[in-house]
């Protein structure tokens, strides 16, 4: 049985949250009804990358392409999809 957030999970923002970048604050945030997140450069970058279409291998590679030389990224993303996905920021797209 694969984890829901295995390397071919296709992750996805849940809809009640909505990704922006705010201004004010200099950062991405994630909205939802009763309030607010605000998110980390990296966190912000990754879930940018979570709109239903990519796999986290592939989020993975194309974070590598932008920020190379990071030798913790592919553990960072996952241990921060981990958060996100308890947290039910995102969910994995049933294949």
């Amino acid at each position: 049985m694969s984890t829901a957030l295995d390397a071919d999970a296709v992750p996805r923002i849940m809809p009640m949250f909505r990704l922006q970048w705010e201004e004010a604050q200099g950062c991405h945030v994630l909205l939802y009804p009763e309030g607010m997140v605000r998110l980390n450069g990296p966190a912000g970058e990754i879930l940018k990358r979570c709109d239903g279409t990519r796999t986290v291998a592939q989020i993975i590679d194309d974070l590598c392409v932008w920020f190379p030389g990071v030798e913790s990224l592919p553990d960072d993303v996952y241990t921060f999809l981990r958060v996100a996905h308890e947290n039910q920021w995102i969910k994995p797209r049933s294949a």
